[in-house]
């Protein structure tokens, strides 16, 4: 199915790592035919020439690399229609016209987290509850952010029901109600 924006239309999607937020953001920017806007710590640690690992550590001290990470997807984000998949997404851009939240279970995001980087299930279930943990810590002390409470997304849904695929078609269904897209003939 190919779709048309109708006017300018932006995106937000987040979730923790391993609910799919970067696979889905692309499929649907694709979908759509607009920017994929997915700058991380990911993208960070590989600009600065150090591991994702060492980014984490140094931003428990270090309040930079979070606001350096947030303030540039905003402002790619203002600049064009897009999609902005990253953490801080539904909260960090107030003028995203569709907001939605991938949810899946700790244990669905290790395995997942396991199969896209391989490892010990055990050891990545430690490293990213430090991560949850660490990562809701900053937001709620840079921005007053709770990133376990996204009750006022627009949509929340449950990764581990539907294939990446599936979950950008209900999202482009949802930008359709909205009428903020139409399907291209």
């Amino acid at each position: 199915m190919a779709y048309k924006v109708n006017n300018e239309v932006r995106v937000a999607i987040s979730g923790k790592s391993g609910c799919g937020n970067t696979t889905v953001s692309t499929i649907l920017s694709e979908l759509l035919g607009v920017k994929l806007i997915n700058f991380t710590f990911r993208q960070l640690a590989a600009e600065k020439g150090i591991t994702l690992a060492d980014v984490i550590e140094q931003a428990k001290t270090d309040d930079s690399f979070d606001v350096t990470v947030d303030t540039r997807q905003v402002e790619l984000a203002l600049k064009e229609s897009c999609v902005l998949g990253s953490r801080l997404a539904i909260w960090m851009l107030k003028e995203a016209d569709l907001k939605v939240y991938l949810y899946a279970s700790d244990q669905t995001r290790a395995e997942r987290i396991l199969n896209r980087e391989g490892g010990d299930l055990e050891k990545i279930k430690e490293f990213t509850a430090m991560r949850d943990s660490e990562d809701s810590r900053r937001y709620k002390k840079l921005y007053n952010i709770d990133n376990n409470d996204y009750s006022f997304a627009d949509m929340v849904i449950d990764t581990s029901k539907y294939k990446p695929e599936e979950i950008a078609s209900l999202i482009a269904d949802e930008l359709v109600k909205r009428d903020l897209i139409s399907k291209a003939d």
